[in-house]
């Protein structure tokens, strides 16, 4: 499985080419977390248009699996801000709590956003914007 980051989320409803032609061309599953699911929402109410915007997010989302936490994720959650916090760095808990998500589903996370998660042991990322 891989799981859309908001980033390349974005990108979908931009149109971007290179994206799109990711996603059609990946032969596993592909699906969403809520927090990416909020995210997308605010954005959409925050913009310029947004009913439009917010449209298009509901149909995008209704085209995914939005996955949620569980204890797995929970754990995993806790133990890397843990650790980040003890090697003196951190990333911001909206992208902790994606990759535990992630990591709890064996999945692979789609990203531009490397800065925010390279620092997550085990998590495998993919980068279809660039």
């Amino acid at each position: 499985m891989k799981v859309l980051d908001t980033d390349v989320c974005v990108e979908i409803l931009r149109g971007n080419r290179r994206v799109l032609d990711a996603r059609r061309q990946t032969q596993v599953r592909v699906g969403t977390t809520w927090i990416t699911a909020c995210e997308l929402s605010y954005g959409a109410a925050n913009s310029r248009e947004p009913d439009r915007n917010q449209t298009l997010v509901t149909e995008l989302l209704a085209s995914l699996p939005i996955l949620g936490f569980n204890l797995t994720a929970s754990y995993l959650y806790g133990t890397h801000k843990a650790r980040l916090r003890r090697a003196g760095g951190a990333a911001p808990d909206a992208d902790l709590m994606i990759a535990a998500i992630t990591l709890a589903h064996g999945a692979a996370l789609v990203t531009g956003n490397h800065r925010h998660f390279e620092y997550i042991e085990g998590l495998r990322i993919e980068d279809w914007i660039r």
